[in-house]
């Protein structure tokens, strides 16, 4: 029995359709000193989880993107809590922060215990567009 065989492009017909699963406007934090940056910076607790955010200079790079990172202490709980609760942010930031967030800032979302985890989807979008009201200064 022989396998079926591929199409000659390599990919289904309806697969340049689909979106890409990151924005391509997102780029993730990496280093500890922009963490450390935006510790430095603006803050924001809700209910949900705390968002820093900080407007990064002209002398550094990337300045069109939007760069974003996510922590979760072992306050959060356990390995897999803490993974649930990244996995949850990382999600709000996709789908979320690419059109709410502004070019030129660093934003960084930090889990909280019990909260992030559990707290339903739509409440965590409210609390990351009433966080970036805040953070932004725009009227309510």
């Amino acid at each position: 029995m022989t396998p079926p065989e591929a199409d000659v492009a390599g990919a289904t017909p309806d697969a340049t359709e689909t979106p890409p699963a990151v924005s391509v406007c997102l780029q993730t934090l990496a280093k500890r000193a922009d963490f450390l940056r935006a510790a430095r910076a603006r803050r924001q607790a809700v209910k949900g989880f705390i968002l820093q955010a900080r407007r990064r200079g002209a002398e550094e790079p990337d300045g069109a993107l939007i760069r974003v990172g996510f922590t979760c202490s072992k306050k959060v709980g356990n390995a897999v809590a803490r993974n649930r609760a990244k996995r949850r942010l990382r999600a709000l930031a996709r789908e979320h922060l690419a059109t709410m967030g502004r070019p030129g800032w660093d934003y960084v979302l930090i889990g909280r215990a019990g909260a992030t985890a559990e707290r339903p989807y739509m409440d965590l979008v409210g609390d990351l567009k009433y966080a970036l009201k805040k953070i932004h200064g725009e009227a309510q």
